[in-house]
């Protein structure tokens, strides 16, 4: 289970142009132009996984490293790690002592951590549905449904704090019943690390297993 969470962020990808709800796009265009003026953008999150019909329901905590203007990041949770140079996907399993090695999708169409900030970019329709005010804070709320209804998402919410432009939560709504919530803690734009953030060496995990499935 540990691993769908993660990989979930991963799973789906649309194609096709958003569309739709001039109010919605005008606020989404100020989220992506804010987004990528930044570098490297660091964010403590949390990410759950919801069935109430199955009975599941478990929440990991995190950090993701990700380069707002290309397709590579970092993702460290408890358990394991997900690590990409925009051409190489790691997937570090740290209890089996693990790494599996796989080419990202370079099609266009996949959607992975470093786009968790830009999903609706590509392949939804989008709506305004109001604003919710949370103590001082207002979040300004569009719901993203995708232009290809045999997806298995259905829908995805966005909360943007209406003040720094930024997305500060994400609920995907899968058809089985399985929601996923990505909610974003704290939001470090333009942070320094090196490069070596968004890769794996091997030789520096003694006893890995490398898997390799390319």
């Amino acid at each position: 289970m540990k691993k769908i969470i993660i990989l979930a962020l991963v799973a789906f990808g649309f194609t096709a142009n958003a569309q739709t709800d001039a109010k919605a796009k005008q606020i989404l265009a100020e989220v992506s132009k804010k987004y990528r003026s930044y570098d490297v953008v660091k964010t403590d999150f949390s990410f759950t996984l919801n069935n109430a019909q199955a009975k599941v329901k478990e929440t990991q905590q995190g950090t993701l490293y990700v380069k707002a203007n290309a397709n590579k990041y970092k993702v460290a949770m408890t358990n394991q790690d997900l690590i990409s140079d925009g051409k190489v996907q790691w997937t570090y399993l740290k209890n089996d002592k693990e790494v599996q090695i796989s080419n990202v999708d370079l099609s266009g169409d996949a959607l992975n951590p470093a786009k968790i900030f830009t999903i609706y970019e590509k392949g939804f329709k989008y709506l305004y549905t109001g604003d919710n005010k949370v103590g001082a804070k207002t979040y300004q709320m569009i719901d993203l449904s995708p232009i290809d209804i045999k997806k298995s998402v259905f829908k995805v919410r966005l909360s943007i704090d209406k003040a720094t432009k930024q997305i500060t939560n994400v609920v995907i709504f899968e058809k089985n019943g399985n929601t996923y919530t990505y909610n974003v803690k704290t939001f470090s734009p333009n942070i320094k690390v090196p490069e070596s953030t968004f890769s794996f060496d091997p030789k520096k995990y003694p006893g890995v297993e490398v898997v390799d499935l390319r």
